[in-house]
């Protein structure tokens, strides 16, 4: 007999199946049936026009920035606030997917690849008008990167068996790594920010550089060389960001972009209130959830904007149970430790219903790191745990989990109820969503959840620092080279959050993924790197550290007015070249 909630979901499918039968056959091609889930973008036959300056281009974010210190930010609310004010030495070529010049114009290699000469850029000026240099990069790398008193995530990608590259000036504008080992993704780990010296050197000397560059620093004091200048910041209501006239890409025509003159951004928690800011024309860009879809969908021609089908998300939502000992009770520790435990937690989240009630049926199951939009490493023999409460519960009974007492609820051998607090942000409703209906599958299947949707930026805090939680439901962003994953999966990680900062493995596979991916950083060889990575992988989704839910489709919406606008997965194409149209209001 099947239970209340299958019932309604069998139901609300059967009836959306009528209205929209585009909804439920999902193609890996962006088509659902035979109806094209919005205008898809071939980057190799974009044509750019020449674009004109001036107009505002208006979009939104849903939390207020935790920190202007792209070093110490770990949250995508800081990190997109602020990421277009820095650049790195290189940049992802989106159609190629491979690094391309960004700061450093050209480079050479010597040694066997330990030896790096890379060719700044010149004529390049930070927001204040002072030159870029090498000192700059220098200072950058040697003094705050690998400044042992400076935790962060770019050192964690650059450690190989424990050792950082040198880097040293050569003149002016050139600047030479050297290596310790080969490192095959070093270009790609070049993209990250360089920093302006004779602003920060000082802060960094008196050791106060962590503190530097809060939120509540002025915006006209945070100085890079990027496209686009903070110029106003008024929390919880918008930030605005004015172009950087001295910037040094060019068009065709050799005009200087970026062409848009200003950007509105504006704080909206929730993100019904961002759609109705869209349809009434408030916003150049939406991203359009599962249940959006439909009405926005016939909108389309009315309301001047077109729908854009990005294809399977790069990440997935997932569960991460607070391993760390000492951060929660024993008996907690051991639960979430037990890999059978977390085994039969995967069981029990029925992602096809979550995809079909969440997402309306646009989206993926995912079970593992990797989603069928990275088309290189994912692989669909990677262990799966469909949804299953049958062997869920035989998997709790196998660790000594029972019913005791009669009351309804499991109870370890020693007696204690297993319950846990899950948190995820307030606002993010997919992930509220999400939270209600594990809450809802556990209890059935004896487990007490209590659900706590927090304030993102307090989320964070309570994941990263005080490591005060028992379990939660959050993503992270995707990134090309797997590389750029080392601080989430190497177990010394700043973001190996079920357990950070580890000084040594505290599990035999945990050691076993460190070895692998420092593997993968020396193999130059392209194809034996991804066989490399794609073990490793394999060992997570084996183990469930991260229980991975599902991929949704990303769609996003666009005014027409908004020229040059190619979106990808990725990010935006060439985002420099967008303008409005003279008309555009």
């Amino acid at each position: 007999m099947k239970s209340i909630r299958s019932l309604v979901i069998f139901l609300f499918c059967f009836i959306v199946a009528i209205i929209f039968p585009l909804f439920f056959i999902l193609e890996p091609s962006g088509k659902s049936g035979n109806y094209t889930l919005g205008k898809t973008v071939d980057l190799d036959n974009v044509t750019f026009q020449v674009g004109h300056y001036g107009g505002t281009l208006y979009t939104a974010t849903s939390s207020d920035p935790k920190t202007f210190n792209l070093v110490m930010a770990h949250e995508t609310s800081s990190t997109e606030t602020i990421g277009e004010l820095f650049e790195g030495l290189t940049e992802v070529d989106l159609k190629t997917l491979k690094p391309r010049g960004a700061l450093a114009e050209s480079w050479e290699f010597k040694n066997d690849g330990l030896k790096w000469i890379f060719h700044l850029r010149k004529g390049v000026k930070w927001f204040d008008g002072k030159e870029f240099t090498a000192d700059d990069v220098v200072f950058t790398y040697n003094q705050i990167y690998f400044n042992p008193k400076i935790p962060n995530s770019t050192k964690d990608m650059f450690l190989i068996d424990g050792k950082l590259p040198k880097v040293k000036k050569i003149d002016k504008y050139t600047v030479e790594f050297d290596l310790p080992e080969p490192f095959a993704p070093l270009l790609y780990s070049l993209s990250a920010p360089i920093f302006p010296k004779h602003v920060l050197e000082e802060a960094v000397k008196s050791g106060k550089f962590m503190e530097t560059w809060t939120v509540s620093t002025p915006p006209e004091k945070l100085i890079g060389t990027g496209p686009y200048k903070l110029v106003k910041y008024v929390p919880g209501q918008y930030l605005v960001y004015e172009r950087n006239r001295d910037y040094w890409k060019k068009d065709e025509e050799g005009k200087t972009l970026p062409y848009i003159d200003k950007k509105v951004k504006f704080i909206l928690p929730d993100q019904n209130t961002q759609l109705l800011k869209f349809k009434a024309g408030e916003l150049d860009f939406y991203g359009v959830r599962g249940d959006d879809f439909p009405e926005l969908k016939s909108g389309e021609k009315k309301g001047n904007y077109t729908i854009y089908n990005l294809g399977p998300s790069l990440t997935a939502d997932f569960i991460c149970f607070n391993q760390k000992k000492g951060a929660i009770p024993d008996w907690k520790w051991k639960l979430f430790t037990n890999r059978k435990f977390r085994w039969a937690i995967s069981h029990a989240i029925d992602r096809k219903g979550i995809i079909l009630t969440v997402y309306n049926g646009l989206g993926y199951p995912v079970y593992s790191p990797v989603t069928p939009a990275n088309k290189l490493y994912y692989d669909s023999s990677y262990p799966k745990f469909p949804y299953n409460l049958e062997k869920a519960k035989k998997l709790l009974e196998e660790i000594g989990l029972k019913d005791r007492n009669g009351d309804g609820w499991l109870e370890t051998p020693d007696g204690h109820k297993v319950e846990f607090n899950l948190l995820t942000n307030s606002n993010n409703p997919s992930r509220v969503q999400i939270g209600a209906i594990i809450k809802y599958d556990l209890k059935r299947l004896g487990i007490d959840v209590h659900f706590q949707p927090l304030d993102f930026n307090n989320l964070v805090e309570k994941l990263l620092h005080t490591h005060d939680f028992d379990a939660v439901i959050i993503g992270l962003t995707g990134s090309i080279d797997p590389n750029g994953g080392r601080n989430v999966w190497m177990s010394s990680g700043q973001l190996h959050m079920w357990n950070p900062n580890q000084k040594k493995p505290a599990t035999k596979w945990e050691a076993e993924v460190d070895r692998l991916f420092e593997e993968g950083a020396r193999e130059l060889d392209f194809k034996k790197r991804v066989e490399i990575y794609k073990k490793a992988y394999r060992i997570i989704s084996y183990e469930q550290p991260l229980i991975y839910i599902a991929a949704p489709l990303v769609l996003e919406a666009a005014r027409n007015r908004v020229k040059n606008f190619f979106p990808t997965v990725w990010g935006t194409y060439e985002a420099e070249k967008m303008f409005i149209e003279k008309n555009g209001k």
